[in-house]
Formats: C-alpha cells, structure tokens, sequence
C-alpha cells in the first residue's frame, strides 16, 4: 500500500527533498514507525509531499506531479493555516470563497482519482502573537471542517483537541508558536492518524 502526506511544514518537517525516502522529522516519521511493525507482513510505502509555507492553493497547483502521478492508494492532508498566518505576516488578503473552490477542487481530483482521502484538521493554538488571528481561522475552519468532512473518506479534528488540552496544559507543551507542534504534539497527531489510516490498510 502507497500512502502520499500532503502539506506545509508541519508535514514537510525538515525532509530531505533529494531523498524520496526522507520522511522529516515530524508526524509523518512518527506514523511510520509506529505503523510499520503493526504490519510487518504488509508492504508499505510511505512518501512524504510536504512543502513549508504552501498554502491550498499551492497544495492544489502541485497535487497532480506530487500525489495523482504517483499513484497512491490514500493521500493523507494537513492544510489551511497557512492561507490565515499568510494574511498577517505577509498581508496576502485571505478570500474565504476561493479558499473553498480550491480546497473542493483539491478534494474532488483526489478523490476522482480514486484514492482515499485521511484528511487531518489544522489547528491554532493561543500564543500571544496568534490570538489576533482566531477569529479569522475559525471562519476559515468552519469551511474546512464542512468540505473536508463531507467529501474525504476520513476527517481528524484537531483544533478543538489540542485548544481542550491547552486549557490543562501550558500550550507550548504541543506547539511553541501556536502553529508548529512539538515531539509531544506530533506524537499525539500521529496517534490519532493512524487509527483513520488503519481503517484503510489493504
């Protein structure tokens, strides 16, 4: 079984883009690890598509060469915050109805292809520098969270997961900027994947 991970940073996590075999330093090496000896009689191959800073747009721009050539049988997505942290760092101005025909179509190629569809929800913790951003990404997310969860085979939220843990644990014990887990956070985001990959291992 081939599994495609698709998305920014918090997926690309320091790959090395030269290596088809690198999976980062991140959830996706987690999942692996943890995946592979549940299944030792299995063959699968795990590929790592992540690139920092890409928005849904640019994951749609490149889903073709990146996942759709490859031939996959599922493709597991972590995007979105990029098209929010953008705006303010960036002042790239965030139009909402875009968002969602590119997040559809992205979804809909996918899934045209053929291929499962393990799609795993951004989230946004409450640094200081990201409060401001909040009501914006729940505006964003609620568009997220309506197609994603109607069109993939599989939808993982984790914005109300890990700001639930925060309210007990300093957040900075998953992510020190709001955005980008720690090893405790990507544990906890591969831990959770991988129950909805397992769901779909042939």
């Amino acid at each position: 079984m081939k599994i495609v991970f698709f998305g920014d940073s918090i997926t690309d996590s320091g790959r090395d883009r030269n290596d088809v075999q690198s999976l980062g330093n991140g959830y996706v090496k987690i999942l692996a690890d943890k995946l592979r000896p549940i299944y030792p009689d299995t063959d699968i191959e795990l590929i790592n598509k992540g690139v920092s800073g890409d928005e849904v747009g640019d994951l749609l721009a490149r889903v073709q060469s990146d996942v759709i050539a490859l031939k996959p049988d599922a493709v597991v997505i972590m995007a979105g915050i990029n098209n929010v942290i953008h705006k303010y760092s960036m002042g790239k101005e965030l139009d909402l109805a875009r968002f969602e025909r590119d997040l559809t179509e992205l979804l809909s190629l996918l899934k045209g292809a053929g291929i499962t569809v393990i799609f795993l929800e951004p989230f946004l913790l409450p640094a200081p520098d990201k409060r401001r951003m909040r009501r914006l990404f729940d505006e964003e997310l609620a568009i997220l969270d309506r197609v994603a969860s109607s069109v993939a085979d599989e939808f993982v939220a984790y914005d109300e997961m890990f700001n639930g843990l925060a309210e007990s644990i300093p957040y900075a014990e998953y992510s020190p900027d709001g955005v980008h887990p720690t090893h405790r956070g990507s544990r906890l985001i591969a831990d959770t994947a991988i129950k909805a990959i397992r769901k779909h291992l042939l």
